[in-house]
């Protein structure tokens, strides 16, 4: 058993369309696929995939930015580890890597959302170290409100 952890080139972008299923069943294909082709292409955008044999079993995006009140940080988001793959310890060494790798790139913080009626990831990221200092608020402005 062979896990690798590494950073998505452009050309392999759409590979995590399968997995973001699993989390985003409302946005359509293919403007799912047009965001990620647009996001892997901004210059604080990165995404990486964990790889368990060589299969794609894990993902997560990472948005760098510098915040007044705590200086360079990460946004893991859109995390999905695939279901038959959790329990594991895979998400825990996942973490430890973007914990690791962003640290060596500079980020003092590590910002997440999680969604409400999430409580696993609310207990994994708990024991992984992280508080809860606000909420995640959202206003859509398209004509139609709609979220995807």
């Amino acid at each position: 058993m062979v896990l690798d952890i590494k950073s998505l080139r452009e050309e392999k972008i759409l590979d995590v369309i399968p997995l973001i299923r699993k989390i985003n069943h409302k946005t359509p294909q293919d403007l799912l696929e047009s965001r990620f082709k647009e996001m892997i292409k901004l210059p604080h955008y990165e995404c990486i995939g964990m790889y368990l044999d060589n299969e794609l079993i894990g993902i997560s995006g990472l948005w760098y930015s510098t915040r007044h009140y705590i200086g360079k940080t990460v946004e893991p988001d859109h995390v999905v580890i695939d279901e038959k793959h959790r329990n594991k310890g895979l998400g825990k060494k996942f973490f430890q890597w973007i914990h690791e790798y962003t640290k060596s790139k500079g980020c003092e913080a590590i910002e997440l959302n999680t969604y409400v009626e999430n409580r696993k990831s609310h207990k994994f990221y708990y024991n992984e170290g992280y508080e809860i200092f606000g909420f995640h608020m959202l206003k859509v402005l398209r004509e139609n409100q709609q979220f995807y």
